[in-house]
């Protein structure tokens, strides 16, 4: 097996449980095996960039991490990548910033990231390059001679070209793309807008999942990335899990929980989400008293101005329709702005009769399919999901909604509320079935087979037969 080098924005040193996100599940194992390496930042600053490298090993995984200056920070991550990539990729222009000091920055750092990796690549390895905030760094690795198998994996929507035009240099960026071996989508929308962009904009030629601009051709693929399923049904079943259940279960008093949990981001459709939660208890006086909302929203990004705004239309939201609708013995909506632990939130998930994921544009959603692989096979719950989320192609039994219209979500709760334990674990056994089969490993390998060239595409098949 050639040795993997990932390569991200944020490195956390890998370890288990809670601190463990999803990205590190599906690589470590890969990374352990293969003797690879993680390269990142840090999450630290410092006064004066100086390229040193800070070697960790944990579990098995080893890490290559190095400190970012303050204006790096400030023109690389919050800048050109939440302030002009992130909102333009989630179809929102009217929040997009675009300044030359957050490009500047963006490619600097870019840079930056090439120059540390670089010693550390060998000529076997393959290298995995990761999201929106490194797409050019493909190109800066092969300027400085690296010949290797590099993909690329986008984690957030490709918007259609009609939005990408709007990006200053738009062709620029794209163009570094084609310094990819392959490069990778959640879904075939994401996927086909990046073909659409490729022949219309780059006169590029599309066979199959090969594109071709100029003298490169690239495979570009869809592979929807999963859950670590076993690990987080373990996750829902241990004592910790029991513990939050109950403790949920007691503040309850026998009402039907309906939870949502997102980072705090205004492409989660958390406004649209208390929108339509309000619309059902204006409509439907018999639910006062026995539903509650329990929203977990962890800040993000509190430095970038849109962000700020979102918590505090929450915090007015929450607060207006709480004091409309509470009673001494009731509040409609708990609103919570901290993170649990994955065995914790497990248990959440179990206790809730519904699941409420309404995102207006997501590249996966990997919060319904938790919620699913969280649920008690003989009494789950009912997956309420936005059809604009990349999760709703492969949980077609959810109850799929647009969660621009009110009306729609509050009549989804209403039959998730009514709906017969029958029905719901016909649809959840089907869902479960999904996230079972196309699980993170699962993701990981059918990148990676395409990226070291173990897997045929279609085309290379037909080819070689």
């Amino acid at each position: 097996m050639s040795r993997l080098i990932v390569i991200s924005n944020r490195v956390k040193r890998p370890g288990t449980g809670a601190e463990q996100g999803g990205l590190a599940v599906a690589l470590s194992s890969a990374l352990r095996e293969s003797r690879g390496i993680w390269v990142g930042w840090s999450g630290e600053t410092t006064e004066k960039f100086t390229g040193q490298i800070a070697f960790n090993e944990d579990l098995g995984v080893k890490t290559a991490t190095i400190d970012l200056e303050e204006q790096d920070v400030d023109e690389y991550y919050n800048g050109y990548a939440n302030k002009t990539l992130w909102p333009l990729f989630h179809f929102r222009i009217d929040l997009a910033e675009y300044a030359r000091d957050f490009e500047g920055g963006y490619n600097r750092v870019n840079e930056r990231f090439a120059d540390t990796a670089s010693p550390l690549i060998e000529p076997d390895d393959v290298v995995w390059v990761h999201d929106y905030h490194m797409i050019p760094l493909g190109e800066m690795l092969r300027a400085r001679g690296h010949n290797n198998r590099i993909g690329f994996f986008l984690h957030i929507p490709w918007p259609p070209t009609r939005l990408l035009v709007s990006l200053p240099h738009h062709s620029k960026l794209v163009e570094t793309m084609f310094a990819y071996d392959v490069v990778g989508f959640h879904t075939e929308e994401w996927l086909e807008s990046f073909r659409h962009y490729a022949e219309r904009e780059m006169g590029g030629t599309v066979s199959g999942d090969f594109i071709t601009v100029g003298d490169r051709t690239i495979q570009a693929v869809a592979c929807p990335i999963g859950i670590d399923t076993q690990e987080f049904v373990a996750a829902s079943n241990s004592e910790e899990a029991a513990v939050m259940r109950e403790q949920v279960g007691v503040s309850m008093q026998g009402r039907s929980l309906i939870v949502g949990v997102d980072r705090l981001d205004y492409s989660k459709g958390l406004e649209e989400r208390f929108n339509g939660y309000a619309r059902l208890l204006k409509d439907n006086p018999e639910c006062h008293r026995n539903v509650v909302l329990l929203q977990i929203a962890p800040p993000s990004r509190g430095e970038v101005e849109s962000y700020q705004e979102i918590r505090a239309t929450l915090d007015s939201l929450a607060g207006r329709l709480n004091g409309e609708y509470s009673d001494v013995d009731w509040t409609p909506i708990r609103y919570v702005n901290q993170g649990y632990p994955r065995d914790r939130l497990a248990g959440v998930y179990r206790a809730a009769r519904i699941g409420l994921v309404t995102p207006l544009r997501d590249g996966m959603n990997l919060v319904a399919k938790e919620y699913v692989a969280a649920q008690d096979p003989e009494d789950p719950g009912v997956l309420v999901l936005s059809r604009f989320a990349g999760a709703a192609l492969q949980l077609k039994d959810a109850l799929l909604i647009n969660p621009y219209s009110p009306e729609e979500m509050a009549d989804a709760i209403l039959k998730a509320l009514a709906m017969p334990l029958d029905e719901r674990k016909r649809r959840w056994r089907k869902m479960m079935d999904s996230v079972e089969q196309q699980d993170v490993i699962w993701w990981r390998t059918c990148f990676t087979g395409r990226l070291t060239g173990e897997v045929l595409s279609p085309a290379e098949a037909e080819t070689a037969a």
